[in-house]
């Protein structure tokens, strides 16, 4: 028998079945819909984070290979881990303001200054010397701290907002106070949101000398900054000169302040690079053609010779950025584009180092592996950064005892590179994709991982505390781009927003 035909529907079988079907159709695609939307719900409610929250709460703890560690509570707190209580050698006060301000080279910029200037004062000290800094808020509303950007400093003065101190509001001060254990070039800059703080111009340069510095060298402070899509060298922008005599010997210290990588090449005369991240390389040769990479956050001491043909040696820095050094008149050589790239994996004379023999039997091995993935952070939808698969604030804490012998691999997938920055230590490149560190010891806190690539690096453990070890290209850092180094027994008394309104990215 032929069913009855609805040519309304084009349907065959009774109304009642029909209805059924159209029933059954209709809960489970309301079943679905449920379920889709209850799954992003979970993952909507889970990314949330707190108004107000510890680090010590943050994530997950990664104990290195041993299987007794977790995250510490209780235990000595970083506010004791503080520098020396006497008479301090070098004394400075640092006034942070939100303001309009021009730079050396007569441009107006909005934005942060200190001592109202932008960089803010050279701050200078000698291998020995307690150095005292006061850091004064004349009027930024979201507060300040200042943070010692590649100073080992004890922990407490570290100036991380949220973690080692609270923010200081305005009318308010805080005083740091640490010795000057190791000489180089180093910043200052603050890490109290500090994505919009630092890009606005509330920065400047620390150096310290050597017991006995090199006789006859001359020595320029070269920070580089972007304000406003305009590149200046030392707050100058275009083509600026530095006065020397033929025969000269010059130090540049370059301190890339900016969250993307610094190319330089040098034109002129050979070049050497003296120095990374504060630590002297062993045994550097001259460089003709290579251009050298500055990682951001990170420095580079270049040394020239002045060449007596009567030409100025030239410094391209990048979007019409340049230093001249030599005598008034010396003629300019030129700008010059380099394709090469100086490899600092081989680069110097090797010598033995004991961390290099300590590292091939280590206490912690650790992975920290960048990369990118849909996600929910903090309720919002998006492309979000991940470290070890994890979007913030599921992010990592590295457990550490002290004296351990660390071995790090860091590593890129992400299709972007990032300048990992680690607090309150220095480490040692072991290796590249598998290849060996074949030059001089090069010692580094700014490191930048290109995508695909893979840094083996190494550190001891001796400097106690909870300290950050993230991104320093500052939107990655504030997007979540952050892990913690934190040694057992240790604890914070700080936390991330509360009264305070702590916001150390």
């Amino acid at each position: 028998m032929t069913e009855p035909h609805d040519r309304r529907r084009g349907e065959t079988g009774p109304p009642a079945q029909h209805g059924r079907r159209r029933l059954i159709g209709l809960v489970a695609a309301i079943t679905a819909t449920v379920a889709i939307l209850g799954t992003l719900g979970y993952f909507w409610f889970a990314s949330l984070v707190p108004s107000t929250y510890s680090v010590m709460d943050l994530g997950y703890a990664e104990g290195g290979g041993d299987p007794t560690t977790g995250h510490a509570h209780g235990g000595l707190s970083i506010a004791t881990l503080t520098g020396p209580d006497s008479r301090p050698d070098v004394a400075v006060t640092l006034i942070a303001r939100e303001e309009s301000y021009a730079l050396a080279s007569g441009e107006r910029v909005t934005g942060y200054t200190v001592n109202h200037t932008s960089p803010g004062p050279l701050v200078r000290a000698t291998v020995g010397q307690l150095v005292e800094v006061t850091l004064v808020n004349d009027d930024v509303s979201d507060g300040v701290s200042l943070h010692w950007h590649g100073v080992d400093v004890p922990n407490a003065e570290d100036g991380v907002a949220g973690v080692t101190q609270d923010a200081v509001a305005p009318g308010g001060s805080h005083v740091y106070r640490f010795r000057a254990e190791q000489p180089g070039t180093y910043w200052y800059h603050s890490h109290q949101a500090s994505e919009e703080q630092v890009m606005g111009g509330l920065y400047g340069a620390l150096v310290v000398d050597p017991r006995q510095p090199a006789a006859g060298q001359n020595d320029v402070v070269v920070p580089v900054h972007t304000y406003a899509g305009r590149r200046a060298a030392a707050g100058r922008t275009g083509t600026q000169r530095i006065v020397a005599t033929p025969g000269d010997q010059v130090r540049l210290r370059l301190i890339d302040t900016d969250s993307a990588p610094l190319r330089a090449t040098v034109t002129g005369t050979p070049y050497r690079v003296v120095a990374v991240d504060g630590r002297d390389l062993n045994g550097p040769t001259d460089v003709t053609d290579p251009a050298v990479v500055v990682a951001a956050g990170g420095r580079v001491d270049l040394g020239v010779t002045v060449p007596t043909d009567g030409k100025a040696v030239r410094l391209d820095l990048g979007a019409g950025s340049a230093v001249l050094v030599g005598p008034p008149s010396a003629a300019d050589p030129g700008p010059r584009e380099s394709a090469a790239t100086l490899d600092l994996l081989s680069y110097g004379t090797p010598r033995p180092t004991e961390l290099v023999t300590a590292a091939q039997h280590p206490d912690r091995t650790f992975e920290l592996s960048v990369g990118r993935r849909p996600a929910f952070v903090d309720g919002r939808p998006g492309l979000f950064w991940t470290m070890n698969g994890h979007t913030f604030p599921d992010v990592p804490m590295f457990m550490v005892r002290y004296g351990d012998v660390v071995v790090m691999t860091v590593k890129s997938s992400s299709s972007q590179p990032h300048p990992m920055h680690l607090h309150g230590h220095h480490a040692l490149v072991l290796s590249r994709d598998g290849v060996a560190a074949s030059g001089s010891p090069w010692w580094t806190d700014s490191l930048e991982v290109e995508n695909g690539q893979s840094y083996v690096v190494a550190f001891r453990a001796d400097n106690p505390g909870i300290w950050l070890d993230h991104c320093h290209n500052l939107k990655h850092a504030a997007d979540g781009m952050i892990a913690h180094v934190a040694y057992e027994g240790y604890t914070t008394p700080y936390r991330v927003g509360g009264s305070a309104g702590n916001d150390p990215e």
